[in-house]
């Protein structure tokens, strides 16, 4: 049984190439344009990781995995913050609240998977 990943970020360009990867490396892949669509999603389906944007309209990606992390069915659903922001005040804000892994854009795919490979829960 394949896996589901849910991408989250406002850039569509950007879901598509990340989708692209994770499906063919054999990934269910759903997906969110903002934190909200993101939380939108998370409806009691399996959830095996996340990867999200930090800055997105309506409700930015911290915010949204400190939902995640108070809904009892994804509270320990692996989250990846895929993001242009690099600060380490933002890091902490994003491990205090629940983030596995921080990954700078522009990223390499194969990186991308590596982490997802070891995140991801069986």
């Amino acid at each position: 049984m394949s896996k589901t990943i849910l991408i989250v970020d406002d850039s569509d360009s950007l879901r598509e190439v990340v989708g692209i990867a994770l499906k063919n490396a054999g990934y269910e892949v759903i997906e969110g344009a903002d934190g909200q669509e993101g939380l939108n999603q998370l409806d009691g389906k399996k959830i095996h990781l996340i990867i999200s944007d930090v800055n997105m309209p309506n409700m930015n990606g911290i915010e949204m995995v400190k939902k995640i992390k108070d809904m009892a069915a994804y509270k320990f659903t692996p989250i990846i913050m895929l993001t242009t922001e690099s600060g380490e005040s933002l890091k902490d804000e994003g491990r205090s609240a629940g983030v596995k892994a921080w990954m700078v854009k522009p990223f390499k795919p194969e990186q991308m998977l590596d982490a997802v490979s070891k995140l991801i829960m069986p």
